[in-house]
């Protein structure tokens, strides 16, 4: 007499049914007589398809190409070629020349002088000018932060409220061999009281070729991973330009990245990423123009009793004796002066 089957194996029959229907059904074609299905290495062995990561530096939009996303987060800085016409850098670098010459006389605009040269006789020229900052009032030299192919960009970092919060267009002299025209490795968010630093990011673009011939941009990658360091000035013998600050105990031996760049072609970067420039060995100057933008929706912060604090109290100081003025202001009354919505709402800021 045949056994019967147990429970268990009608079960484990039942499986195997329900198995190759949907094998047949998945791979038209499989069967009795069509061979085993074809083994597929595993992922630990090939990777084929990329899983989405957890972006955190960057805003869900089409702007940005899956590998342009991933770069930015890597690294904390991008680099896009062109994106700013020839017409454009040569109308802003006719409003420096007319600001130089004091035929424009612009609001609330600070006009700095190289170290080496603050203390010789003054000439109303674009040789004794080494940047201009704050021009959010100049509305030619502005409308380089409205720019509709940067503001494309910005808000990849910052979403769609954005504010224009520190502007700045740079003329790095040729250096008078005291190394005074070199920038030291730094973080920007040390002279910023708004928060958080992931939706800041800055726009910068340069007005001609630039490269270590001339002071490129030098960066540290990866750098906006890590936390605001302790800046200070650096004791260089030639002399430091007012608030340039410096990350204290900077490691030289860490490799730096000189982004050499061409006329148009414009930097965005994280606020922690630490960078600087070096000197202008060249007989020309080098100009580059930038802002700084946020998104609306960040906050002011009190910096009382942290690393920014001896910095906030340099920046009022300043600010008092550019105004002229006793009055009780702080680093967040400087920045809200500083400010200019460019598309949006302004909702914190």
């Amino acid at each position: 007499m045949a056994e019967r089957p147990s429970h268990a194996d009608s079960a484990a029959s039942a499986a195997s049914l329900r198995l190759r229907a949907l094998l047949r059904h998945l791979l038209p074609g499989w069967g009795p007589g069509a061979g085993r299905p074809t083994q597929f290495p595993t992922s630990a062995q090939v990777t084929t398809v990329k899983y989405p990561i957890q972006y955190r530096y960057t805003l869900d939009n089409n702007v940005l190409s899956p590998e342009q996303r991933d770069f930015y987060e890597e690294n904390g800085y991008l680099v896009i070629k062109n994106l700013v016409s020839d017409e454009d850098v040569e109308h802003f670098r006719n409003e420096f020349v007319k600001i130089c010459r004091q035929e424009v006389i612009v609001p609330g605009l600070m006009v700095i002088r190289d170290v080496s040269i603050a203390k010789s006789e003054f000439i109303p020229d674009q040789k004794a000018v080494s940047k201009l900052q704050d021009f959010q009032r100049h509305e030619e030299l502005f409308r380089y932060c409205t720019l509709s192919q940067i503001l494309k960009y910005v808000e990849c970092f910052t979403g769609p409220n954005i504010m224009a919060m520190h502007t700045m267009l740079i003329n790095k002299p040729p250096d008078s061999g005291k190394k005074t025209s070199r920038q030291p490795m730094h973080q920007d968010l040390h002279y910023f009281s708004f928060r958080p630093a992931d939706r800041i990011v800055c726009a910068w673009t340069a007005m001609e070729k630039i490269d270590r011939r001339n002071g490129c941009l030098a960066v540290w990658p990866g750098s906006h991973k890590g936390s605001l360091k302790q800046h200070d000035y650096p004791e260089w013998e030639g002399g430091v330009n007012k608030m340039y600050h410096g990350v204290r105990d900077y490691d030289k031996t860490i490799p730096r990245v000189h982004l050499a760049v061409e006329k148009g072609d414009t930097v965005f970067f994280h606020p922690l990423l630490i960078h600087g420039s070096g000197m202008n060995k060249t007989e020309g100057f080098r100009k580059t123009i930038s802002c700084h933008y946020a998104s609306s929706d960040c906050h002011y912060i009190d910096m009382k009793g942290t690393i920014q604090e001896n910095m906030e109290k340099e920046a009022v100081d300043g600010a008092r004796a550019k105004y002229g003025t006793d009055s009780p202001i702080t680093l967040m009354d400087i920045w809200i002066m500083r400010s200019r919505l460019v598309k949006g709402e302004r909702i914190n800021l």
